[in-house]
């Protein structure tokens, strides 16, 4: 069954097309990755999905349900939660509060209720801790983390909601390979009931992580299969694999 389906999707700046007329199904469970060079369309494509972009057509359905054109807090109340690639956290709070506030905001609850929601949210953000093995520095000052500690907790704060569709911009950006190896970690072992897609340069990481690969190229999609599918594709080997990649040890420019 399709958890998220998309049919002829658009988005027109002027005479430019960041999307054009693209179609995808993302399984519920699947781990699907999204890569292209730089421009493709990808984050663009993640605006469409979460409401921050406004389609110029094209019909985006969640669940069964049309969610074109809604606000981004009514998708994630939803149950579709998201990273960016730039780390998006609360730098003067502590780890504890990062993942506690993510808990009420994404839920809707208000501050009038604020010591029963703090009472009925601790437990929440210490089992989350624990998953995302943060634990040990949970009264640390978010911002004095390490770049690798600051994106585990951002993929915290998009699990914080228990969303069933997780996207995640370049989760590994800018990481050394021990970090890399330690996101990858995390993301396999979060449950299937949460499917995850992601934007990923490192085809390192689309290799061992994901079940399927969607290749972009100007907007629109250039291939769709298994990884090791979408590496034989002649078109990508030609646009990608050929010159870029030099094998999948390499990430896309």
């Amino acid at each position: 069954m399709n958890l998220l389906e998309i049919t002829g999707l658009t988005k027109q700046f002027g005479q430019l097309a960041a999307v054009r007329d693209l179609d995808l199904q993302i399984a519920a469970g699947e781990r699907h990755a999204i890569i292209g060079a730089n421009g493709a369309g990808k984050t663009s494509l993640f605006h469409l999905i979460t409401g921050r972009l406004q389609p110029t057509t094209g019909n985006i359905r969640f669940r069964g349900a049309d969610i074109t054109g809604l606000a981004p807090h009514r998708i994630v109340r939803m149950g579709l939660a998201r990273s960016f690639q730039v780390t998006n956290i609360f730098p003067r709070l502590s780890v504890r509060e990062n993942v506690r506030l993510g808990i009420q905001a994404r839920r809707g609850q208000r501050w009038r209720s604020a010591r029963a929601i703090m009472a009925a949210t601790q437990e929440q953000a210490s089992e989350l801790l624990k998953r995302i093995n943060l634990f040990s520095v949970e009264d640390k000052i978010a911002g004095t983390l390490s770049y690798g500690d600051q994106r585990r907790l951002e993929i915290g704060l998009a699990l914080a909601s228990d969303p069933v569709l997780v996207l995640l911009d370049e989760p590994t950006a800018g990481m050394s390979l021990t970090a890399s190896q330690e996101i990858v970690a995390l993301l396999q072992e979060t449950p299937r009931a949460i499917t995850i897609v992601l934007i990923e340069h490192d085809i390192d990481v689309v290799f061992r992580f994901c079940d399927r690969v969607t290749v972009m190229h100007q907007g629109t999609i250039l291939a769709q299969g298994k990884p090791r599918e979408v590496e034989s594709d002649a078109r990508v080997q030609q646009a990608y694999f050929g010159e870029a990649l030099q094998g999948v040890t390499e990430a896309i420019p």
